[in-house]
């Protein structure tokens, strides 16, 4: 039998008796063995001695194979297979690209069985990458390394299918369908047929170590083990697609950019050669560069003028956008006139073209263009501003008359009648505003408060506001219509509906909530059904300060629509924030997976207001372990929209949905200034220190300790909860068991697909072993970092790394701290505290090396000037003596400097003056909880004393409640106040 060879190598599928079928598949090199020698180069048709095979080597010549390939030796522990035995490749490898990986483990232990290849490097490293996906990552790591010991020289076969030039194994058996194997094939034993079956692919040693490092996280070492696997193999493009995933991945642009110029070399004719190397240059900023790559790229493209397509549409607005950001305005606005007809997005060139002209001054132009656009969308925000960009109006009466015009236009669109009160005042606000509150009453809009709430930072505007729609409810009360001189028709019952409506939220929004409450109960007695007015009647509440009562009128409105998603989602929002974990997952269960955990189902799905809402709660009833648990899994979140790159790396390029994809890469860059991120970090920063100042301690002890300060009277009620406490928990752990055995039932089936998939189990998150972790302040690094990075712009960020260094005791870090916050708000009350405990831990520490000595005295001379911490402190106070947050910080510090002085900081933070700034429910709280806890010394006849000050200011709020009613009442259905009936039976 002969191989056959050419400029097309071709790839042997089958062999039957004398004929010969040969597959042509592409570049496929094929190479022969002789007597345990490498081989590897093409059959050379002018040497014909080869042709003939065996021959004499002249003397001192090197050994050549059969196919004219040099011969190399073989290295120590180097493993090769004989004549009879020998294949392209590994069916295992096959087996784990189709994600089969139990199959492919079955091959390579056939292989490895035979006692001449149980030290096979090539078959113990796919073993070990199958292994991995199975889980068995200390199995898998070991036979990779004893893969890389016995042919520490492995390389990759390409998966495009060209053969090694290394070890093959023949397995004999009929060819499956598409040429793979069975594993039922090889269990029995139909091994012996004739016809040998190829197999075109082996990953070697080092690739598959770097497939390792990469299914762990381990990026850098991953990049390693490729350039590794690339000295051997220097061409190999499996390897080289590989390498530049992670280059891109890792934002290593340099290397990304060197490794897409080496696979267009290898592949010029594939299109997403050219797009890659032309992506690494715009991400570079190198927009000339990469604006050339796409054009030569384009010019080979053969299109059709007149015919639309999508692929190529796409990648003529991305080259678009490579000229706007390259500066070239005239030359991007030439080829958008060019090219307009082949682009299938006409919005996105409307768009482009109307920048593009405003940038160049060619406004009336630009003007035409935003004309248009609002004639296919007149409710769009930007297209407005657009328009008054290009035609400039030089007073408020010209921008004004820009907005009337459209108003002619468009009667109905609303965004011409708001947008003007953004600049009005005065009557001419007043007019307008009239108009537009007029047409959205008339038509029953619910969400015109929160259209207008942008304007509630001016006085005047929000006192025009109220003014207006109170007389629309007292006219509409005595004739039905908005003014008792209009001669219009009479207004529909609804008018007056929506009026109370807006009045609830409007009076809600300027922090009167006893009005607020009389118009939504005067709404909700007219109208029982609308969901909307139990909506606002719970926000009410809660921004009061009563976040039981909101979450009761929260339960009616979700009563009302079992079936919408938004009010369930609400509803479970305000449980989480009244501490009522279990009935928020109860009320999420109802649109969970049947079968399923509701908790797990939701972080399957990355639910993460849900997991932030939890996490506070936790946090709230000092459940540390719980809190971190949902922290940790919204991080967990985060690293797999991360890792879930990948996909997008080959995907959009062969897609060419170019502009998309550099718009993930730059978004996933700053990822973690995502709200959800800031909040958990935020939540676990503070359980941290929290759990550093304050160790977890054995529960038996703490309570034995705090039994034995109190009365019988006391003691007997605690008993008693203790028992209900008890009690309701055992039945939660029968509940929870039952739960479980129903899903181990319903994913049993799930399980064993989900064996087949990559990656093995996640390590899971303890509780118990989350609150009792060793070093709390580098667990709360790890969630600084990210903050530190990407959201600078807060002063929180600064003030929490302050935190964390300031027990760490790292002074040049503290000062590198409160320098940046420092530069973002100077008055901020936390900032304060910051910089007096600053003050005295630098003054106070002996020990410090001379270089850090003199940087600090330095940078505190800069900040402090001469003065010392006490009157640091007083200047402070003095600053900002009607600002309660800023006295409760210069009392905090007070008390801190010199605790003699507790009574004057008591004083100076319990003031409730109405000349006082900040007076709200929040921070009231605060300056509570400051009473409590000891801030300010130990002052508990003070607290009692300011909570039922504040209690006469607020009265809905909870926390000013009367002592005992948070523990000893609960809010019955109807709203009215009940005590428990077993303790009010234990008291009887």
């Amino acid at each position: 039998r002969q191989f056959m060879a050419g400029p097309l190598r071709c790839k042997l599928m089958c062999v039957s008796g004398d004929s010969l079928v040969a597959s042509f598949c592409g570049f496929l090199k094929p190479v022969r063995r002789e007597r345990g020698v490498r081989s590897g180069s093409n059959l050379r048709k002018s040497d014909s001695r080869l042709i003939l095979g065996r021959h004499q080597r002249p003397p001192g010549s090197v050994p050549r194979s059969r196919c004219g390939a040099v011969s190399v030796p073989l290295a120590v522990g180097e493993t090769r297979f004989g004549t009879s035995e020998r294949v392209p490749g590994c069916p295992g490898t096959r087996c784990y690209e189709h994600k089969q990986y139990r199959n492919g483990l079955k091959f390579c232990k056939q292989i490895l069985s035979n006692p001449k290849f149980a030290e096979h490097g090539e078959t113990l490293a796919m073993k070990g990458l199958t292994l991995n996906c199975l889980g068995k990552k200390e199995e898998a790591y070991e036979l990779v390394r004893r893969g890389l010991r016995n042919d520490l020289k492995s390389h990759v076969l390409r998966s495009m299918g060209r053969l090694s030039r290394v070890t093959r194994v023949v397995i004999r058996g009929p060819p499956a369908p598409h040429g793979t194997f069975s594993a039922k094939t090889l269990e029995r034993g139909r091994l012996r047929a004739p016809a040998p079956v190829f197999l075109d692919r082996f990953l070697p040693g080092w690739h598959v170590y770097g497939l390792l490092q990469r299914s762990d996280k381990k990026y850098d070492e991953a990049i390693k083990c490729y350039r590794n696997a690339l000295k051997w193999d220097k061409d190999n493009l499996q390897i080289l697609r590989d390498l530049s995933l992670l280059q891109i991945q890792m934002r290593d642009l340099e290397g990304y950019r060197e490794t897409r110029y080496q696979l267009l070399q290898l592949r010029p004719a594939q299109r997403a050669s050219w797009i890659g190397y032309a992506i690494a240059y715009h991400l570079l900023e190198d927009y000339e560069m990469a604006a050339k790559i796409i054009e030569e790229f384009r010019k080979t493209q053969q299109t059709s003028p007149d015919k639309v397509d999508y692929e190529y549409s796409e990648l003529l607005l991305y080259q678009n956008q490579v000229l706007r950001e390259a500066g070239l305005l005239r030359e991007a606005l030439e080829h958008l006139t060019n090219y307009e007809k082949q682009i299938c997005d006409k919005l996105a060139v409307e768009e482009t073209r109307g920048e593009l002209l405003l940038n160049l001054d060619r406004l009336e132009e630009a003007a035409a263009v935003y004309r248009q656009l609002l004639e296919r969308n007149p409710e769009n925000w930007s297209y407005y501003h657009g328009l008054e960009k290009a035609l400039k109006p030089a007073s408020i009466e010209e921008k004004q008359k820009i907005y009337e015009d459209t108003w002619e236009k468009f009667p109905k669109a609303l965004v011409p009648r708001r947008l003007p009160l953004n600049y009005l005042s005065g009557e001419k606000f007043r007019e307008c505003l009239d108009r537009y509150l007029r047409m959205n009453f008339s038509k029953g809009c619910p969400p015109v408060f929160t259209t207008l709430k942008s304007l509630y930072h001016d006085k005047e505007k929000v006192s025009i506001i109220e003014e207006l729609v109170t007389g629309y409810e007292t006219s509409l009360r005595c004739c039905r219509m908005f003014s008792q001189n209009d001669d219009g028709k009479e207004e529909p019952p609804t008018t007056l509906l929506w009026v109370q409506y807006f009045l609830a939220q409007h009076y809600d929004q300027i922090g009167q909530q006893s009005e607020a409450l009389q118009y939504i109960n005067t709404a909700i007695e007219s109208t029982p059904t609308l969901i909307e007015l139990f909506l606002i009647k719970a926000k009410i509440y809660k921004h009061a300060g009563n976040i039981r009562e909101a979450v009761r009128w929260m339960d009616e409105a979700q009563a009302l629509d079992t079936a919408d998603r938004f009010i369930n989602s609400k509803c479970a929002k305000y449980m989480l924030k009244a501490g009522m974990v279990k009935e928020a997952e109860e009320m999420c269960s109802k649109f969970t997976r049947e079968g399923a955990s509701a908790v797990e189902n939701l972080n399957e799905m990355q639910c993460m207001w849900f997991q932030t809402e939890c996490a506070q709660a936790y946090k709230a009833m000092k459940k540390y372990g719980e809190a971190l648990k949902k922290c940790h899994e919204i991080e967990r979140h985060f690293v797999e929209i991360t890792d879930d790159q990948f996909d997008f790396h080959t995907y959009c390029m062969r897609k060419m949905t170019l502009r998309s994809y550099v718009d993930l890469l730059k978004l996933e860059d700053v990822l973690r200034m995502h709200p959800f991120y800031y909040k958990a970090a935020r939540t676990a920063i503070e359980i941290y220190l929290a759990l550093h100042d304050n160790p977890l301690t054995d529960e038996n002890k703490e309570s034995e300790a705090d039994t034995a300060n109190l009365s019988d009277k006391e003691l007997k009620k605690m008993r008693n909860k203790q028992r209900r406490a008890q009690k309701k928990a055992q039945l939660e752990e029968e509940k929870k068991n039952a739960e479980k055995e129903k899903q181990l039932k319903n994913q049993k089936k799930k399980k064993e697909d989900d064996d087949e998939e990559i990656g093995g189990p996640k390590e899971e998150l303890i509780p118990e072993k989350l609150a009792k972790v060793e070093n709390p302040l580098e667990e709360a690094v790890k969630f600084l970092t990210p903050l530190k990075n990407l959201v600078k712009s807060k002063i929180e960020t600064h003030l929490l790394a302050f935190e964390i260094y300031f027990r760490k005791e790292k002074f040049l870090l503290m000062l590198q701290s409160v320098k940046r916050a420092f530069s973002i708000d100077r008055d901020h009350p936390w900032l304060h505290q910051c910089l007096v405990r600053f003050f005295k831990a630098v003054s106070e520490s002996k020990d410090l090396p001379d270089a850090v000595s003199t940087v600090l005295k330095h940078e505190i001379t800069c900040c402090f000037g001469d003065s010392s911490p006490e009157s640091f402190n007083e200047a402070f106070l003095d600053q900002h003596s009607d600002s309660i947050p800023h006295r409760l910080a210069a009392a905090k510090m007070m008390y801190y400097l010199d605790p003699s002085r507790e009574k004057k900081a008591v004083e100076l933070a319990t003031a409730l003056d109405e000349s006082l700034n900040n007076r709200t429910i929040q921070i009231c709280t605060e300056v509570l909880v400051s009473l409590r806890d000891g801030s300010l010394g130990p002052c508990k006849q003070a607290a009692e004393v300011y909570r039922a000050d504040c209690h006469k200011l607020f009265p809905y709020t909870l926390a000013f409640m009367p002592p005992g009613y948070e523990e000893d009442m609960k809010i019955a259905v109807n709203g009215s106040v009940c005590p428990e009936p077993e303790e009010l039976a234990n008291d009887i």
